[in-house]
């Protein structure tokens, strides 16, 4: 019974046509997936910055010798913050058993044919360093040759036509001229000899020639978004000129006094050197009051403002000072004035000797300022009825020594003065 089942089971064409189909998807996926790298397959992967993708693309092969370790799993587009300079990022999926490669370890895009198809070459260094998974071979250790198909797309039909041109004008140039061109190739070979020191030294890495060509299209890149702004800058400059060669004959008139002035110059401005010292001291000499100025400029600010009205009330003064000045000019040229003043000096001279028998005793006891200040009180104290100078004479009793007069002692008997008869009253 079980031989029968097997039997049945192998010749059932439903079991073959099932074990036949899952046999052929199995094969269709490993196949879609060969270019990818086989599943379940540990890889080495690695990235490789490019200049630009060159026409790379996704599943082309990564060699290594001519051999296959490889592909190209994407592509990305890079940009560094740093320059800012674009670039392509290259995902690579290599074999384990080339892992690790060196670190100084260099990759260029080749073509496979003439059709455009591309592969990655990796040229091993011999670094004692290794790239870890993962890591990225810097742009500087790849290339970037110019391809073929880039070398025809350069000569489209503009360029072929100029280059036609160019051969038919440089052959016209050319006929006849062979013993000349014999003469000048002859002359060149110092040339060529005295250049092949120039082209080693050009040739050493140390003078960075590849650095200048990227420096110069750094140039270029950057210059680029202002080329409209620079043409415009030499139009305008053209304008400019065309107007100051209009004006060329009026230039040279100018110029023409120029020598004159030279001569005038180099003999006064050694005459100036002092007035320009002395005014340079000065001017040091006017720091401290010029930064005091910043302090006092609003109340001397206020001071002129005040001053301006007081200079109109002056003018008026003037012209009265003007009319006094005149009078006391007539009054000096007046010869009774000549006399009068003789007369003064001749009193001054004969008083001289009064005042300075006087000077001594008005310095020890100072009668005559006490004199004169008691005359003040009486002349201005009040009493009522009137000052007291004026009440005195009335009001005082009359009498030897009595208040009324100077006296040398006190008062000695009673005042002469007569009473009054007493009012009489009306009845």
């Amino acid at each position: 019974m079980d031989r029968r089942r097997r039997n049945s089971l192998a010749g059932s064409p439903l079991l073959i046509g099932a074990v036949t189909t899952l046999i052929v998807l199995v094969a269709v996926f490993l196949s879609y997936n060969a270019n990818n790298g086989l599943p379940f397959v540990p890889t080495y992967n690695l990235k490789v910055e490019l200049p630009e993708g060159a026409g790379l693309q996704p599943s082309n092969q990564v060699r290594i010798a001519g051999t296959r370790v490889g592909l190209v799993s994407s592509l990305s587009i890079h940009q560094s913050k740093r320059t800012g300079r674009v670039s392509a990022i290259a995902n690579l999926k290599l074999e384990k058993k080339v892992e690790p490669l060196p670190a100084d370890t260099k990759a260029i895009v080749q073509s496979v044919s003439a059709i455009g198809l591309k592969y990655l070459e990796l040229e091993k260094g011999s670094s004692s360093r290794t790239l870890k998974a993962g890591q990225t071979i810097p742009v500087n250790q790849t290339t970037e040759p110019v391809n073929i198909d880039e070398l025809f797309n350069m000569f489209n039909q503009k360029t072929r036509t100029a280059i036609k041109v160019n051969e038919n004008n440089f052959g016209d140039g050319l006929a006849g001229r062979g013993l000349g061109l014999n003469n000048t190739i002859a002359e060149l070979r110092p040339l060529v000899t005295n250049a092949i020191p120039v082209l080693h030294n050009l040739a050493d890495p140390r003078t960075d020639l590849h650095g200048l060509f990227v420096a110069l299209e750094r140039a270029a890149s950057q210059g680029a978004p202002v080329a409209q702004a620079q043409a415009n800058y030499y139009s305008d400059l053209d304008t400019f000129f065309t107007a100051f060669a209009s004006v060329t004959r009026s230039l040279e008139a100018a110029t023409e006094g120029g020598p004159a002035s030279l001569e005038q110059a180099t003999h006064s401005l050694p005459y100036e050197a002092p007035f320009v010292e002395k005014a340079t001291e000065f001017m040091h000499l006017l720091r401290p009051s010029a930064s005091a100025l910043r302090t006092v400029a609003r109340p001397l600010g206020h001071a002129f403002a005040e001053g301006a009205l007081n200079l109109r009330a002056a003018t008026a003064l003037n012209s009265r000072l003007a009319e006094s000045s005149e009078a006391l000019a007539e009054f000096a040229r007046n010869p009774l004035v000549n006399l009068s003043f003789e007369d003064f000096t001749q009193t001054l001279d004969l008083g001289n000797p009064l005042l300075a028998g006087l000077t001594p005793a008005q310095t020890s006891c100072n009668y005559l300022t006490l004199a004169f200040r008691n005359v003040a009180n009486l002349e201005t104290e009040n009493v009522g009825v009137g000052t007291l100078a004026r009440t005195g004479i009335v009001l005082s009793p009359v009498g030897v020594n009595s208040e009324g007069y100077p006296a040398s002692a006190p008062a000695n008997g009673p005042s002469e003065e007569k009473p009054r008869p007493p009012r009489r009253r009306p009845t």
